[in-house]
Formats: structure tokens, sequence, C-alpha cells
């Protein structure tokens, strides 16, 4: 697959890069794809959720009256899980929700996501480009030249490139990473990928 490349200005270069068939040719893997998108997700859980159980509830353990004779229900302790303020029964605990996943089904997600992008025609390239200041405007107006200004984006760069990842960051439906960090999650959340010829060259690099 041939895509045309683009400057800044959202110009044509009057250049073309040839994107690798292993990689933005290929069959999507649903599956793979859910289960990476499952295991981000699972990652970012704090899981710091917790209840009081009947050890950790404050109150007496005695029994609040005789057995039998009072015409009432036996009742044990003041912390039993009925009484208001009681200890929640079964109630969530800490625990961690991470779990592992091969890396080559990881990969094998990127490839997936970004041969969908590159069937639906939602991938461009732009030249590896800076900003000489961070300016959130000037982001907005580089979107502009791109005519995606309504689309929620991703851009991918080759490198960290600070101006351009410091201009984007406020904006609420653009988001910028690079080729080494990028995930299944971040491709698939984005309308339209934005890559710089230097991501092509990384993630063609690192996923064949």
């Amino acid at each position: 697959m041939k895509l045309e490349i683009f400057n800044k200005e959202g110009k044509s270069t009057g250049k073309e890069i040839t994107l690798s068939d292993s990689i933005f040719g290929a069959e999507p893997n649903e599956h793979v794809v859910y289960l990476s998108v499952k295991q981000y997700l699972a990652n970012q859980r704090q899981g710091t959720h917790s209840t009081l159980t009947r050890s950790t509830v404050s109150g007496s353990t005695k029994k609040l009256h005789k057995q039998k004779g009072t015409g009432g229900s036996r009742k044990g302790s003041i912390k039993n899980i009925q009484y208001p303020g009681g200890p929640r029964a079964f109630g969530p605990m800490p625990r961690d929700y991470r779990f592992k996943l091969n890396s080559k089904v990881k990969d094998l997600a990127k490839i997936s996501v970004l041969s969908s992008k590159a069937k639906e025609n939602n991938i461009c390239v732009v030249e590896d480009f800076d900003f000489e200041t961070p300016k959130t405007k000037q982001y907005i107006q580089f979107l502009a030249n791109m005519k995606l200004s309504n689309a929620k984006t991703l851009m991918v760069l080759g490198e960290s490139t600070k101006n351009v990842t410091l201009s984007a960051r406020n904006l609420e439906k653009t988001a910028t990473t690079t080729a080494d960090n990028m995930n299944a999650y971040s491709l698939l959340n984005a309308d339209k990928l934005i890559l710089t010829v230097g991501a092509v060259k990384k993630i063609e690099e690192s996923l064949n």
C-alpha cells in the first residue's frame, strides 16, 4: 500500500511511502485485539477498593442479650452484618487486576488495528517535524491543515518530540504517542491515525 506524504501545512510533499503489507495489510484478528484492550484497561485499575469486615469494623463483641427469654431473635454481636454501620459480607478487598499477555499477542493486536485503519483509509502520513515553541494553537492549525479538526486523532511519532507533545496535550480529542509506546487500545480509540515517516519506519522494524 502506498500513501502520500504531507507536510505540517497539510500540503503534499510529492513523495509517497510504501507501507508493509505484513503490518498494514494483514487480516485483522478481533480476538487478540479484545485481549490486548482488556489487559490495557485491567492494568489501569488501581484495585484499592476496600470494605470493612467483622474483624475490622469498630464495635464490641459482647453478646447483646441472653439467648432465650427475651421474645426477640438471637443476637450475638453488634458487629453482625445486619446492623446499620456494620461490616459488609463478601465485600471487595484490595487486589491486583493485572494479567500477563505474551508480547507476540500484543504485537498481533497492533498489526490487526493498523490493518483495519489502513483498509478504512483512516491513516495519513506526515513528514517528521517539530514546533519552535510549544503552543496549542499551532497544533490546532496543523489539524486544520490536515482537515482533521473534528476528528478524534492519535499522532504517532518516531521519537518523543517535546514541543509537539506539549502542544497537543490540552486538546480533548487529540493524543500523541511514540512508535515504541503505542498500544492497541490507543490505536483503536482514535478515528484517524497520523503517522510520521519516522514512526512508520520504527513500527515496521519492531513489528516485523
